[in-house]
């Protein structure tokens, strides 16, 4: 008795192996029909699930093959509304499933699509009302900026019916068709409107690095900006941390420097461009980005040519601007006084 006992046992858990094994079941039968007479006749059979012997027989469930998800072909190539899933045989259950990705309200996208801010705008613009418009840091990546778009969507809306949700910014205003324009058929507030607005809602020196882009980029002319109260201390920069550390050094009483400046030696052979430069004293204050390891033989040739010239180098990083501000201004202070007396 005890014997047969065991033998149940281990049969059970064979069965339970083998059966929990997709590869096992592909193996023995196949697949599509024959899979399923298969199934059905290993439940009339008994052979066993976790609920045991017995259960079996009463026809109990036995380890089901994961189905693999339907993704409609017209669904991957854009992200799409609830509705464009609905008219293509998706559920909201179904688009919970790891096929899909949900990036808004009612908004969803394929997980392999290559990710598209374009696209993602165009997919917020069919839920948004007819006269939202795109703006701040959105509106600026969409005339040129270098701006995250999509972290959130900001948006500008005339009525109350929208509400801010995770991945959308709104802010209720009413918006002048003068501050408007159409980009790839979406509508955005220009580059004045869009300037004025981050000026308004970001930090100082964060607005000044939109102000010093479009500069840069030639979007704007600095006479078109003198209505912006940041206005004055605009220069077109090239890059944002070159003007975070201009913004420094002005806040702390410093000389404005110059920016961009071609430098010649005695004979009058260019030699370098200063990102900040002080003409009186020869000083020259550089930024080493992200990609100064790369750039580092090419970097210290011009520092080299610099220092031949007469000129005194001084070189900052993005900590020292985030994180020791105070010994950055010690540094330019002193040395401006060392070289002025």
């Amino acid at each position: 008795m005890g014997s047969g006992s065991g033998r149940r046992k281990r049969l059970r858990r064979r069965a339970w192996t083998e059966l929990s094994n997709p590869h096992f079941l592909r193996k023995k039968c196949g697949s599509g029909r024959r899979e399923g007479r298969f199934l059905r006749k290993t439940c009339g059979m008994a052979l066993v699930n976790r609920l045991g012997w017995r259960a079996g027989r009463r026809g109990g469930m036995l380890p089901s093959v994961p189905r693999t998800p339907h993704i409609p072909r017209q669904l991957k190539a854009a992200p799409f509304t609830l509705d464009d899933a609905r008219r293509h045989g998706l559920t909201p259950s179904a688009l919970r499933s790891k096929a899909w990705r949900r990036i808004g309200f009612e908004l969803y996208c394929w997980e392999g699509l290559r990710p598209d801010p374009w696209a993602h705008l165009a997919a917020w613009a069919r839920v948004l009302p007819p006269k939202a418009v795109f703006a701040g840091k959105t509106a600026a990546w969409m005339l040129g900026l270098d701006f995250e778009p999509t972290n959130p969507i900001e948006v500008n809306v005339p009525s109350v019916g929208v509400r801010s949700r995770p991945g959308l910014s709104v802010r209720h205003c009413q918006i002048s068709w003068r501050d408007v324009r159409n980009i790839r058929g979406l509508r955005t507030t220009n580059v004045h409107r869009t300037l004025r607005d981050l000026c308004r809602s970001w930090p100082a020196i964060e607005a000044l690095v939109a102000i010093d882009m479009a500069l840069h980029r030639r979007l704007v002319k600095p006479d078109s900006l003198r209505n912006l109260p940041l206005a004055k201390f605009a220069e077109p920069a090239e890059s944002p941390m070159e003007t975070r550390l201009r913004w420094v050094l002005m806040q702390a009483g410093l000389p404005r420097p110059e920016v961009q400046t071609d430098l010649h030696d005695a004979e009058g052979r260019f030699v370098g461009r200063a990102d900040l430069y002080y003409p009186a004293v020869r000083l020259v204050l550089e930024y080493d980005g992200g990609n100064h390891r790369e750039r580092l033989v090419s970097d210290d040739r011009r520092q080299n040519l610099l220092m031949n010239a007469g000129f005194r180098v001084l070189r900052f990083t993005a900590v020292d601007v985030h994180q020791r501000a105070d010994v950055v201004v010690a540094q330019v202070r002193g040395a401006l006084r060392r070289i002025e007396a």
